[in-house]
């Protein structure tokens, strides 16, 4: 197996571009437990070490497809309203627990149990990323003027999705009720903002 495409050989952003995308494909396909670096690496038409060059391990390559497949889904929505924005990205992520991505990080926290590698990763990628949709919304109610710059902080922006994940996680839901959601952002999250001062009266 050569790095080659009938276009000639890719380098750089393209072989890396083609190797994420044939790893969402068997990670869709197969689930974590089924993708391996040899099927990775045949899809993507590339060898192994092109992708050990770029990721050390199953774990990492796991960990950065599900992350740009949760990335390239979620698109922050403008409605005009801080709390419509909030609830609407929350019922969006809410439903993509039971689509293919929920099951992917299904696999992703099993594996944890036999790949002790994927825990740091799997806290990095629960706690800090995500942050760019919310800051997005947040950021466009700072512009509006309904809350105030402080709210735009990565940990208060991502509360919401935080406290999502933990029902997810801690309660095994593949769907949790839409009740649930609107308690989080109308006693949990939007509190939080003013008492931190970030909600313009």
């Amino acid at each position: 197996m050569t790095d080659k495409t009938p276009t000639g050989r890719r380098r750089g952003a393209a072989l890396e571009e083609a190797i994420l995308a044939a790893a969402v494909e068997e990670f869709t396909e197969n689930g974590y437990p089924g993708m391996t670096m040899d099927r990775v690496a045949k899809r993507a038409g590339t060898n192994k070490n092109a992708i050990y060059r770029r990721w050390p391990g199953r774990a990492a390559l796991g960990i950065a497809a599900y992350r740009r497949m949760v990335e390239r889904e979620l698109r922050p929505p403008d409605t005009g309203d801080l709390r419509d924005d909030v609830l609407a990205v929350l019922r969006k992520m809410n439903g993509d627990l039971s689509a293919p991505g929920g099951d992917l990080l299904r696999g992703l926290l099993a594996g944890a149990a036999t790949e002790p590698e994927l825990l740091p990763q799997l806290h990095e990628l629960i706690t800090t990323s995500g942050a760019e949709p919310w800051l997005t919304i947040l950021g466009r109610a700072v512009a509006r003027g309904d809350i105030k710059p402080e709210a735009l902080h990565p940990r208060v922006a991502t509360v919401a999705i935080t406290l999502l994940r933990n029902e997810y996680v801690t309660r095994g839901l593949a769907s949790v009720p839409d009740a649930v959601l609107v308690d989080i952002v109308d006693e949990v999250y939007l509190p939080l903002l003013s008492a931190r001062g970030a909600i313009n009266p």
